[in-house]
Formats: structure tokens, sequence, C-alpha cells
């Protein structure tokens, strides 16, 4: 196949309150460098040729495994200090998706999702069933255990004991500060490529909120809310206050914009974030990628954890508002 397209991959680690005056270079850094690294192993991928969908569960799975962001291992807990971890993905040149919702032995939720999706049966299981199904396509199986982590722990001690609950980096700021004040974040992972042939792809992970209700299900592994993707026009990965995502149809509404009204990926984006969500109290931000390799990161929070690379350029990642 002919390769007209540059390549485009685009990752989020969460939205949220900055404490800029009390960020330490060492703190900063440390969310940099893997952010920089995500980047650049999904970038490879796709110069060698590989698809939109496989960069972008790449780049999820390895945002998964890094305790610094609130999927797989270093998910937050529970108001009964359980995991229940959600994913999805979704692939725009077919409009195939998969998802799975309210799991906690499954060590890489993408790749669950990713296997509905493949499956092609449904497009999201939950709970037992989905761990039911992981477990029979061969993925790594974990003790729930795998996940916690002693901060995000003493973070729904924290904030179970003001009662409410919060989105992921709400929770982190009662103490010591970091680079995005951790109780203020909103704590999803995501990814959204362009291949070298032209297709888009989306994938999100996620452990949800502090101290939420057990049974809980946010916006990210709601195709349309959280996870969208779509040849015609972009693909959209979402982070923020889950449940006015939900309300908006946010990723979805990104791609309609585009589809029926004629809007960039930058005015959709734009009405989104800082219109529809605000209007109902909705916090957070998402990235998209278009068919022609158009990039938006918009938040309307203070700052998005986030890094981007197009074609063979360096990766360029940011924590703060510009």
């Amino acid at each position: 196949m002919t390769q007209t397209h540059v390549p485009v991959i685009a990752i989020h680690g969460g939205a949220g309150t900055i404490s800029a005056a009390t960020t330490s270079a060492e703190q900063a850094q440390a969310y940099h460098d893997a952010l920089k690294n995500i980047v650049a192993a999904a970038q490879a991928m796709l110069l060698k040729g590989a698809s939109a969908l496989d960069a972008a569960c790449l780049a999820v799975e390895m945002l998964e495994e890094c305790p610094l962001f609130n999927a797989g291992h270093g998910a937050v807990f529970t108001h009964d200090e359980t995991h229940e971890l959600d994913a999805a993905v979704m692939d725009g040149a077919t409009l195939a998706a998969g998802a799975i919702a309210g799991v906690c032995r499954i060590r890489r939720p993408v790749r669950a999702a990713r296997a509905v999706l493949e499956d092609g049966a449904h497009v999201l299981l939950a709970g037992a069933g989905a761990e039911t199904f992981a477990r029979e396509r061969g993925l790594e199986m974990v003790e729930p255990s795998f996940f916690s982590t002693e901060a995000r722990r003493q973070q729904l001690y924290r904030v179970r004991g003001t009662g409410r609950v919060v989105t992921d980096h709400e929770g982190a700021s009662m103490t010591a500060a970091s680079p995005l004040d951790e109780d203020k974040k909103f704590g999803t992972v995501g990814a959204v490529a362009l291949d070298m042939h032209g297709h888009l792809a989306a994938a999100t992970s996620t452990g949800g909120m502090t101290n939420k209700r057990v049974g809980r299900i946010g916006d990210s592994p709601l195709i349309g809310a959280g996870t969208y993707a779509d040849d015609r026009t972009a693909a959209v990965s979402c982070t923020g206050s889950g449940e006015m995502f939900i309300r908006v149809a946010a990723a979805y509404d990104v791609c309609a914009r585009m589809a029926y009204g004629g809007a960039t990926l930058e005015a959709a984006t734009h009405a989104v974030v800082q219109q529809s969500l605000p209007a109902i109290g909705g916090s957070g931000g998402l990235i998209g990628v278009d068919r022609h390799g158009n990039l938006s990161l918009a938040f309307n929070s203070e700052g998005m954890y986030r890094g981007h690379a197009r074609g063979n350029e360096a990766a360029n990642t940011a924590i703060f508002a510009a």
C-alpha cells in the first residue's frame, strides 16, 4: 500500500490542578521522561508501518505499567479499598470497538479491550465475565494487589475521610505537592494515532475515581463518551469528570461536529472542552488527531500530562497550560 500519510501519535496521562509554585524540577522530569519514552516507542512502531491501532494500544499498555498514572499498576482505590479498571479501543478504519469495565485481575486492561474488539461478538464486557473472557484468550492475569501502591492507598484514606468521590488527580494534593496535584488530577490515560496508511485509532484506560462506589463506570470504556475513532473525521481519547463526559457524549461529539457541521478538529474540540463540558460543570480534557494529521490537546483544567510526535520529529511533552 502506498504510504502517503505522515504518522502521528499523541498520548495523555490525566488532567487536573497544577501546583506550579511547589513543583520541583525532579518531579516534573519524571513525568516528562515517562511521556517521552512512551511516545517514542509508539512513534517507532508507526514509522515501521504498524497500524494506528497497534501504536495506540502499545502506548496505553506502557502507561498502564507506569505507576505515575492511574491505570493498571498504580490505579486508584474504590471506597471499599479495591480496584476496578476500565479500558476501551476503537479502530477508525472499521469502527470496530472493544471495551472492558470493572475488572481487577487483568494485568493489561487495554489488551483485554483489544481482544473484545478482535473477537467481534460484543463491544463491552464487564466484571467477572470480562475476566473469564480475558483468561480464555490467554491474557496475563494477576492478583488484585498487583495494581496497589502505597501512595494510592494513602490517597484513598485522605479522600475517604472527607466523604468525597474525586478524580485521581483530585486526591494527592492533600499532602506533598506534585507536578499535577494528585488529588486534583483526572486519572485516565489514552492515546490516539494516525498511521502511514491514513487510518486512525484511539485507546483509553483508567483506574477510575478515588473513593468511587463499587460498580461505578465512567466514560473511558464507553464508546462515544471517552473513546472514539472514525477515519472520516478523527480519533479522540478523553480524561476528566467522567459523568459529565458521558452526558455530552464528548468523544463522539467532536467527530460529529466535524462530520455534520464541517468543523475543524480545533474548533470541534474547543466547543466540547470549553463550552459543552463547562456548561454542566465538567472538567478535564482530551486528545485528538484528525485524518489530515492535525492534532488537538485541549483541556479546561490547569494542566494535562501530554505528549506527541509527528513523523520522525522528536517527541514533545508538556504538563502545564501554555
